[in-house]
Formats: structure tokens, C-alpha cells, sequence
């Protein structure tokens, strides 16, 4: 007869049903693995796969309702809590949203213009004659002026109105975006966007977009921190269903990480500088080539640099005629994002010379910089010294947000220089009240500290325009 083993346990060895556990070996429902293995009901866990001190967590060391993540979150829950893919099945409540529809075929709210295709144009930069001027469309054998390409987008945008007024994309998209946040990732940043036109646009054209969800990939571990790829593709449709263009976007959502606060960080003070000047501002400049005949639509080549951002102001070169000098402020300012493309500008402004990049080829001058020339293509490129005298092209009166590194209100404007390129920059020695459009400027030097010194400018006296 086989040998009854209930020591210290009910129907099991040390334990309930189970050798010494609770229908498990060292665990709670799972034989050490068996019944469960290395996972199910596991290794000194609760409920967890592979959990080692884990509740409900797959691979989760020390963690709570976590697999493969620090923080707990979808993953791997080292030392973190409440993450998912646990018992509550994140993984399967996400999956069934690959191929789905999220934003149902949707009109823009008007057609295709030619208004809206001027501001475009102007706002860009882009003098393609394609798209304003008939004589010239039809020229290339068009029968008529068309949109930009890189409009197709522009088209279908619901607008401001609409969005603060809270008529959503669709309630597939906010589904999506709740269960996200859910998993912790409440952050967003677009990674790629890849169009393929089908046909260019014309005026009277009315285009609807729907969006269906290509993919969601596992988490992975990124700069920003921890989060998921989601790439969608938006078909456009004309008002006779026929497709347009389709385009292919992909965005990171993700769980911020958290930063610490560092030590020897200075508190803010109270004192401003008395030099206005601007958190950066990043620029885009697209300028689609025309093609010579109709059976090819434009290619948009776009380039984008931040222009000219301050830094924590030391002292100001060519400053006000009164003799001002700079502050100083605790707080530290926005750097710029210098890359390949613009580090040259970069270090031409530390000398106290702000250059203009020209292609090589056709001589056409360009801002922001750019590997590419718009006009013709050539990747060959040098620079031209700029005068430093220019006129007001726009402005803006910033109140909101504060930063503590700045002074308020902030005179952020686009400077159109003799040379005829425009950059955004900060004025100085004049008040809001003062500016005005074509206002006469000429530059001045903000210093920031010895590795970054910015173009600023100022009116021009008087006596300096005669």
C-alpha cells in the first residue's frame, strides 16, 4: 500500500493539496514550477510566471504585476508594481486593435482651394508656380493649377475649433489612446510619416481620410523611455472614393521616465535679465519640386532645424545705445538642437558671425539650413557672411508659459535680412508697443555663456537710416 504523506498539511505534504504550498511546492498553486512552470503559480510567488517574490508577474523579480519592466509596466517588473500583462491580460485587451478601423472615413471640412493653397505656399516658402499660377500649370501639362502633395494632410484636419470643442477622431482612436494611458503610456512623439500620392489634387477636390491601425509592437526601451511603436495608415479618398494618397504614420507612446532633480541645482531667482529673449522655436522649410509633366506629382523635400534659441543671457554684443549690459538668471535656458546639417551655423554665431548657407550650384540662399538645396537639389553648399540689417517680417508678444530664465512679455519676431532669407530671433531695446511690421532692425549678439552666442536684433535709430 502506498505510504499516506499528509505531514503538517492538509492532503498534502506541508501544505493545502500541495507539497509544501498551497497546491505547490514553495508557492501558491504551483509545484515549484510544476503545475505551472516557471510561470504559472510559481517559484515563491503568488500567481506569477517565473516570479520570483512576484505577484501576478511574468519574469517578475521582486515585482508586482509586472513582466520585463522596471517600473512594472508591461514588463519584466523588476522591483516594480502594477504592471501589466498579468492577471488583468493587457497584451490581449491590445492585440484585437491591430486592423482595426479607429477613424471611420471622415470629410475634411472643405475642399480643395485655391486660398488655402496660397497661404500654404506663403507660410512655406514654396514658390513651385504649379500652384498658383495657371498659365504656368498648364505649361507643364496640367489643365490647371494643383495643391501641394504635402497638403494632403492639411485637408482632412478638423481644426481648432473642433478639437477643443471635443468632437473626437473616432471612438476607435480614443479607445486606443485610454487603454495606453492605462499601461502607463500617457506620453507621444511622431516618428515617421511615409506618403505615397497617387494622383495630385486640383481645386474642388473634397478628401476624406480613414485610419486603421497597422501594428503595435511589445514594448521597447527607448531615450524617452520605456513605450510602443504604433503605426497606423490613413487612406485619403476623393469625393469619388478613389484613393489619393495613403500614408503610413508611426508614433512612439511611452511612459516617461522620471528624471531626478539634480543636487547641486540653483533655486530660481526673483531678477530677470533686462534682454527679452525666446525658448527655442523649431522651423520647417518644404519646398516641393515641380515636375516637368503632369504623370508625376511634386516631391516634397522639407528641412527643419530649432533657429536660434537663447541661453541664460551674460552679456549683449552691440547692445542698446544707453551702454545695457546682461543679467544673469539661476534658472538655465533652452538649448538648441544642433546636428549635422546646422552645427555649422552654430559655430559661426560663437564668433559673432551669422552666416547664410548657399548652394554651391545655383547660388540660391537658404535658412534654416539644410543638406539639400529646394531649388535645385545639389548637395553642395557654402556660406555667405549676412549684413546684419534686415526688417521686421511678423512677431509675436509671448505672456504664456513662463519660464524663470526669461523676462516677460517675450518679443519673438521674423526678421526678413537684406540677403532675403528669414530667421526667427529675439528684439531687444524696444517695447511691444514700439514694433511694428518692416520695422528696420539690425543685429546685435546675445552671449549666453562660452559656448553659445545668439543673433539678436534691434531697431535701427534714426539717425542710423540716413
Amino acid at each position: 500500500m502506498p505510504e499516506a504523506v499528509t505531514d503538517n498539511g492538509h492532503d498534502g505534504h506541508d501544505g493545502h493539496d500541495g507539497r509544501d504550498g498551497h497546491d505547490g511546492r514553495d508557492g501558491h498553486d504551483g509545484r515549484n514550477g510544476r503545475d505551472g512552470r516557471d510561470g504559472r503559480d510559481g517559484r515563491d510567488g503568488h500567481d506569477g510566471r517565473d516570479g520570483r517574490d512576484g505577484h501576478d508577474g511574468r519574469d517578475g523579480r521582486d515585482g508586482h504585476d509586472g513582466r520585463d519592466g522596471r517600473d512594472g509596466r508591461v514588463g519584466d517588473g523588476r522591483d516594480g508594481h502594477d504592471g501589466w500583462d498579468g492577471r488583468d491580460g493587457y497584451e490581449e485587451r491590445l492585440a484585437p486593435f491591430v486592423g482595426r478601423e479607429i477613424v471611420p472615413a471622415r470629410p475634411g471640412p472643405d475642399p480643395v482651394n485655391a486660398p488655402m493653397i496660397r497661404h500654404w505656399a506663403e507660410a512655406m516658402g514654396d514658390r513651385n508656380p504649379v500652384y498658383l499660377d495657371e498659365a504656368a500649370a498648364r505649361a507643364t501639362g496640367r489643365p490647371g493649377i494643383v495643391a501641394p502633395a504635402s497638403m494632403a494632410q492639411a485637408w482632412t484636419m478638423r481644426g481648432y475649433a473642433a478639437t477643443v470643442a471635443g468632437r473626437g477622431a473616432g471612438p476607435g482612436f480614443e479607445e486606443l489612446v485610454a487603454l495606453l494611458d492605462e499601461g502607463g503610456y500617457t506620453s507621444v512623439v511622431a516618428t515617421d510619416s511615409e506618403f505615397e500620392f497617387h494622383r495630385e489634387l486640383v481645386p474642388g477636390d473634397h478628401v476624406s481620410v480613414r485610419e486603421v491601425v497597422e501594428s503595435i509592437s511589445p514594448e521597447k526601451v527607448t531615450a524617452l523611455g520605456a513605450g510602443r511603436f504604433v503605426t497606423t495608415v490613413r487612406t485619403y479618398t476623393d469625393q469619388n472614393d478613389e484613393t489619393v494618397a495613403v500614408q503610413r504614420w508611426r508614433t512612439l507612446r511611452f511612459r516617461p521616465k522620471q528624471r531626478p532633480t539634480p543636487a547641486n541645482a540653483a533655486p530660481p531667482v526673483s531678477a530677470a535679465p533686462p534682454v527679452s529673449a525666446a525658448p527655442p522655436v523649431s522651423v520647417s522649410s518644404a519646398v516641393s519640386a515641380a515636375p516637368p509633366v503632369s504623370a508625376a506629382p511634386p516631391v516634397s523635400v522639407s528641412s527643419a532645424v530649432s533657429a536660434a534659441p537663447p541661453a541664460s543671457v551674460s552679456s549683449i554684443a552691440s547692445a542698446e545705445a544707453s551702454g545695457g549690459g546682461g543679467g544673469s538668471t539661476a534658472a538655465l535656458r533652452p538649448r538648441p538642437a544642433v546636428n549635422r546639417d546646422n552645427a555649422f551655423w552654430f559655430e559661426a554665431a560663437r564668433e559673432h558671425r551669422l552666416v547664410i548657407q548657399r548652394c554651391a550650384a545655383c547660388r540660391a540662399l537658404r535658412h534654416p539650413p539644410g543638406p539639400c538645396c529646394p531649388e535645385c537639389g545639389s548637395f553642395d553648399w557654402d556660406t555667405v557672411e549676412a549684413s546684419g540689417r534686415g526688417r521686421v517680417h511678423s512677431f509675436v508678444v509671448s505672456h504664456h508659459p513662463r519660464h524663470p530664465a526669461f523676462e516677460y512679455p517675450l518679443i519673438v519676431a521674423v526678421v526678413e535680412l537684406e540677403e532675403g532669407t528669414r530667421l526667427i530671433t529675439n528684439l531687444t531695446g524696444v517695447t511691444p508697443d514700439e514694433v511694428e511690421i518692416d520695422l528696420p532692425v539690425t543685429l546685435g549678439w546675445l552671449d549666453a555663456d562660452p559656448g553659445l552666442s545668439l543673433p539678436v536684433f534691434r531697431p535701427v535709430a534714426q539717425e542710423e537710416q540716413h
